[in-house]
């Protein structure tokens, strides 16, 4: 049965100075940035940035949108569709089109993971309660052990079939995390997925850099999650 409590937004109370979950995104926060992978992809592929841009904002710039990233992130488009959907929209008024084959491979293939956050979050884990909340573009991407390490729950939208930032994807984490959305502190490196999750009453913290966010997360979890170098 799911838990449930009687006060503040979704019948959960707000809980503001007490953290005791963690839930991150991962592209873009246990890696490298994607902007950066994307804009990689678009100097390999000799386009403009703005075709991948405007293909991400309305995906995310609209949540009531089915577009194509939406049905691929929540499960509902093969993976093969949406590349040969999403190579047509790169591709208009191309002379040359862009390739569906491997399309999400070579758009992602510059992602690195950001050791330094793997290293916060695995430290966190025993003393906070940790979950994951990603949007996926395929469910075969993902280290799974890797994972297992970092977490006590994953929520991945392409095997849940819901995406950020829809508010019953941050309720459904919140749920399995087992407390109130306001007991929880979410990373994530899109301002419409903090805002979606603050609207539920989570704490957001806007990712850009491991400099910047964990100092934050220390002090909102108080704990110390900055480790030696030579420990990394």
């Amino acid at each position: 049965m799911s838990p449930r409590w009687p006060d503040g937004p979704w019948g959960w109370p707000r809980l503001a100075e007490r953290f005791r979950g963690l839930l991150v995104d991962f592209g873009g926060v246990l890696t490298t940035s994607l902007r950066d992978a994307f804009h990689s992809f678009t100097e390999r592929e000799g386009i403009d940035y703005a075709r991948v841009r405007e293909a991400i904002r309305t995906a995310y710039g609209n949540p009531e949108a089915e577009s194509t990233i939406a049905r691929f992130e929540t499960g509902k488009l093969e993976q093969e569709h949406f590349e040969r959907e999403l190579a047509a929209a790169l591709s208009r008024g191309l002379d040359s089109p862009i390739a569906p084959e491997r399309l999400v491979t070579r758009m992602l293939q510059d992602l690195r993971l950001d050791e330094e956050m793997i290293e916060a979050v695995r430290t966190a884990r025993g003393t906070v309660a940790t979950g994951l909340l990603s949007n996926s573009w395929g469910v075969g991407y993902y280290p799974r052990d890797l994972l297992a390490e970092l977490f006590d729950h994953v929520v991945i939208s392409g095997e849940v079939g819901l995406r950020k930032p829809d508010p019953p994807i941050f309720a459904m984490a919140a749920e399995r995390l087992s407390m109130p959305p306001g007991e929880i502190v979410f990373v994530d490196d899109l301002p419409g997925n903090i805002e979606a999750a603050e609207a539920l009453g989570m704490r957001g913290v806007l990712h850009e850099v491991a400099a910047a966010t964990i100092p934050e997360l220390e002090k909102l979890l108080g704990l110390s999650l900055r480790q030696p170098v030579d420990n990394l």
